[in-house]
């Protein structure tokens, strides 16, 4: 049997091994880091465990200035407009980050009491922060480049290594360290250190280009305007944590953190669905075949919508198994959370049609509106209702941001296409009201086991009588990514 699966792997054309191996590699990165957390709990206190998140979530918003996201929006669209100049391209954007992020080294040093003071954290890790940053770009740069050219052997192989190399180390120097945040810290710029070093002089060697006025007006053309929604976005999945850890504490912060780790093992499915979908969503859009979609959406919504109900319903297990006593309450972080999830998932399909019709105004605004409603009722209701609130603050913004984005979908649609009617709106509420439904039900008896339990049952037997049909749509879907037009 196993002999005959490689040779039907063996058979499958290049781009759709390469797609494969790219969904592993998000498997990898995401899910180790997800195992290793149940050990990490274990040997740093919710105080020193909210340190840290606090500092990845710090990390996450100062790199959208650091960089401003060169290696993410620009480099995607550039590799493809600049396909014969890929090399130069990809060269002359690293030399730019490396610019930028020297530039603001600078600023960091020049007045690095104030910076210390505002983020509330010491020099070694500010600038194990900036070093983050920039390594962190470098494998962005780098791995797009072989995701374009469906060279997924080496990323894979780097992936493996860092996935496991990360929290190897950083169990050693955790227990070994009394400063443990900053241990952990030094764990991952270790690795980052050994592994991404050399891409950077590989790319800067092969294309042949570390300054180009050209390219770098270019980058920060494009960028530059997107800036407010890479920050927004950042802001509403990383500011609960920050206005925990200031307004609460450390502790606080650490258990929500584990809270939305856990809840968050369903972005590993989104991410690799879109994955697969993203392609062909741009392709139909590009032939005109739009009516195609909805089909496909709908049913990737339910799909999505099942797994998370499923992760809700067994989030007092998730964080027993997860975390020691002290991060119990984390249970009533997880449900608002996913949800807010599956609310990101949704925009992705509506969004696709900003993104291709290069609306950046669009896109910003809708995000921007989210993380500003998100920021003023974290600020208003964690004082008066705890810190648990801003899970639900959390969910509210991503429903407020699908929505903003699905309105301005249409204006771009009406605006591009005439009356082509993309999506039924009474559809996608009914799939979301049930799925809103069903998650609450699991909520309110997280405290009545044997109720959850028996509901639960209900729900994987309907599935399993249903599983032909629940196979072939799953599998409908991950061949239309991989399907030749």
């Amino acid at each position: 049997m196993i002999k005959k699966i490689w040779q039907q792997y063996e058979r499958l054309p290049i781009p759709v091994k390469a797609s494969i191996w790219f969904v592993v590699c998000t498997a990898l990165q995401k899910g180790i880091g997800t195992i290793t957390t149940p050990v990490f709990t274990r040997i740093m206190t919710p105080d020193e465990y909210g340190q840290y998140n606090v500092f990845n979530s710090w990390q996450g918003i100062i790199s959208v200035f650091v960089t401003l996201n060169i290696n993410a929006g620009v480099l995607a669209q550039g590799v493809v407009k600049f396909a014969k100049e890929r090399a130069a391209f990809v060269s002359a954007l690293q030399g730019l980050c490396l610019v930028l992020c020297c530039i603001w080294t600078i600023i960091y040093l020049l007045l690095e009491g104030f910076w210390n003071q505002l983020f509330g954290f010491t020099t070694i890790q500010m600038l194990s922060m900036l070093l983050l940053i920039w390594l962190s770009a470098v494998w962005g740069f780098w791995s797009m480049t072989q995701r374009v050219e469906f060279l997924y052997r080496k990323v894979v192989v780097i992936s493996l290594l860092m996935s496991v190399l990360t929290p190897a180390l950083g169990v050693l120097l955790v227990l070994d360290f009394d400063d443990k945040v900053f241990a952990r810290i030094l764990s991952v710029l270790v690795v980052y250190l050994f592994l991404y070093t050399g891409l950077f002089f590989k790319q800067i060697c092969h294309g042949k280009v570390f300054f180009s006025a050209y390219y770098w007006r270019y980058a920060l053309a494009f960028n530059i305007p997107l800036i407010p929604h890479y920050l927004s976005m950042l802001l509403l999945s990383s500011s609960d944590r920050i206005m925990i850890q200031q307004m609460v504490g450390n502790a606080e912060a650490g258990i929500y953190s584990l809270g939305c780790s856990v809840a968050l093992v369903m972005s590993l499915f989104n991410s690799s669905l879109l994955q697969t979908l993203e392609p062909w969503l741009y392709r139909k859009i590009n032939l005109g075949r739009v009516m195609d979609i909805a089909p496909v959406a709908y049913t990737s919504f339910v799909l999505i919508a099942g797994l998370n109900i499923i992760l809700i319903a067994f989030a007092p297990e998730l964080i027993a198994f997860f975390a020691p006593r002290e991060y119990y309450d984390a249970i009533w972080v997880v449900a608002p959370v996913a949800m807010g999830a599956y609310f990101t998932f949704l925009y992705s399909f509506f969004a696709t049609f900003e993104f291709y019709f290069e609306k950046t105004k669009f896109i910003s605004i809708a995000t921007v509106l989210g993380a500003v409603i998100n920021l003023g009722l974290n600020y208003w209701l964690i004082p008066v209702f705890g810190y648990i609130v801003a899970g639900y603050t959390t969910l509210l913004c991503y429903i407020i941001y699908a929505a903003g984005h699905y309105v301005f979908m249409l204006r771009v649609v009406r605006e591009k296409m005439g009356r082509t009617r993309i999506y039924s709106l009474s559809t996608i509420i009914k799939i979301v009201f049930v799925f809103m439904f069903l998650s609450g039900i699991f909520y309110f008896t997280y405290e009545k086991c044997i109720a959850r339990y028996v509901i639960l049952f209900i729900m994987l037997l309907t599935i399993y009588v249903r599983r032909q049909f629940v196979i072939g749509e799953i599998t409908k879907i991950l061949t239309l990514g991989k399907r030749v037009e």
